[in-house]
């Protein structure tokens, strides 16, 4: 890398949040975070992340010589990092949403936040404050509090309250909504195709509570609001971030690009590009993504230096930048401590369970749990009832692949229960269900997604989310039911 100003090179190091392989911090990055690098993300696909210990270890390593924030993706639910091989002992925003206890919601995010803590994670990006009004959304789902505004605000703020009084900072995502698309912005370029009315009365609200709340961060989406942001997407329209979130609703604090490596940026106007423009509608820390290697650290730094000395990005939105990302590393220094709390979790997952009929669990249990895919933001996790049924006979299947015909005769000597992910996002699982309930009307179905489309079943069991505790709880009501 070349530049004639280091201290600009600096300030454009600053800005940047960049991931690495492994358990160790690796001497390039090293390197780059004397230079002045932002922070680092960690993920668990890039193996940074296998138990509390190792995450304390890794994050004492990274700020030995300088003062990066250490940031994570942790939800809880179906999007976890800390737990990615167990699953998460915290239920996720849907789950929340459904009991509807702003305190609960505070306590877990209190817990959730100690454990990052603990690890030595100063910034969570999290929470999702995204109101879930596209059932088939393929991205934000179970991620969401729901569907309804008022909802989702009051526990947007309780989650940001509760993450906050642990010390670490909230970084409420995805400005200005993700909830109403019905393309991943992983894969494409989404479309929230509403009004300004619309936008502002409910896919703002949660923002407008989560800035009332005091949130440290937010992070933009690849989303584009044609009546906000033209063709571009919310991550690199000034009209967006400049315009709606710093003036309109008045916020000052850090805000955060999703991740450039994401196709809705990288497939358009490719990772150095979204990044100086993404600077210069107002952002002050780019998330590169998770497979990104040093080449393309060093190539974005080159980039945003390149385009100030052009005058194509002022200089001051360097500074103002760092300013405000001086400011969360001043409030970190002082943030108070929470204590992991182990009980909360089940407690909530126990509570959001909904269940209609009547068991018929007379018999040993054979358990059908359906392999569809997860999402990209969830990624491969262990879920399932099976692991928590004393003596249970897991069928695992394909719905794909797999017709009732062929799986019922491995499913004659227990009783039977089918354990699903949003089952109205994927018509083969629904077919497979309604073969097997008509066979076996005695059938128990486990809804682990969005409880949207439901069989004629003798029992339904919604968990609304798929984390550990989430089946623990449904396990526990099907044994002593």
């Amino acid at each position: 890398m070349t530049a004639t100003d280091p201290a600009l090179l600096r300030m454009a190091m600053g800005t940047l949040l960049a991931p690495f392989q492994g358990t160790e911090v690796p001497g390039w990055l090293r390197v780059a975070l004397d230079s002045g690098l932002g922070g680092v993300c960690l993920f668990a696909i890039n193996g940074n992340v296998t138990d509390t210990g190792q995450l304390a270890t890794l994050s004492a390593t990274l700020r030995s010589d300088a003062d990066p924030l250490v940031a994570i993706d942790e939800e809880g639910g179906d999007v976890t990092r800390l737990a990615h091989a167990t699953g998460s002992p915290y239920p996720g925003n849907a789950a929340l949403g459904v009991v509807d206890d702003t305190d609960l919601t505070r306590r877990v995010h209190r817990s959730l936040g100690a454990e990052l803590a603990t690890a030595g994670i100063n910034l969570n990006l999290a929470p999702s404050g995204d109101v879930n009004s596209a059932v088939d959304n393929p991205i934000i789902g179970t991620r969401s509090f729901g569907s309804d505004p008022a909802l989702v605000s009051r526990h947007t703020a309780a989650a940001v309250r509760g993450l906050q009084e642990a010390g670490v900072a909230a970084c409420v995502k995805h400005f200005p909504g993700h909830g109403a698309t019905h393309q991943d912005s992983h894969h494409e370029l989404p479309t929230v195709d509403i009004d300004r009315e619309l936008l502002c009365s409910r896919e703002l609200a949660p923002f407008r509570a989560a800035i009332d709340e005091g949130t440290k961060a937010v992070m933009t989406a690849h989303v584009r609001v044609p009546q906000l942001t033209g063709h571009e997407p919310a991550t690199l329209s000034a009209a967006a971030i400049d315009g709606l979130l710093r003036h309109r609703l008045r916020y000052d604090g850090v805000v955060i690009s999703d991740a450039l490596e994401m196709r809705a940026i990288s497939e358009t106007v490719g990772i150095t590009r979204g990044a100086v423009l993404s600077l210069a509608a107002g952002a002050d820390l780019l998330c590169l993504g998770a497979v990104q290697g040093p080449e393309v650290i060093q190539d974005t730094a080159s980039a945003i230096v390149a385009a100030v000395q052009q005058d194509a990005l002022p200089v001051d939105r360097l500074e103002q930048a760092g300013a405000r990302l001086s400011r969360l590393r001043d409030w970190l220094a002082g943030a108070g401590r929470a204590e992991v709390d182990d009980s909360v979790g089940l407690a909530a997952a126990r509570r959001a369970l909904r269940v209609t009929g009547s068991p018929a669990m007379a018999r040993t249990p054979v358990v059908v749990e359906l392999q569809t895919p997860a999402s990209v933001a969830a990624g491969e996790l262990p879920w399932g009832i099976a692991d928590w049924l004393p003596g249970a006979k897991a069928v695992r299947v394909d719905p794909d692949h797999i017709t009732p015909e062929t799986l019922l005769p491995r499913l004659r000597d227990g009783s039977l229960v089918v354990a699903v992910r949003d089952a109205h996002r994927h018509p083969s699982a629904r077919r497979l269900i309604d073969g097997l309930v008509s066979a076996r009307p005695d059938t128990t179905v486990v809804e682990m997604g969005l409880p949207v489309w439901r069989p004629d079943c003798a029992a339904y069991l919604a968990t609304h989310g798929a984390a550990t505790v989430n089946a623990k709880a449904a396990a526990e009501y099907l044994t002593t039911s």
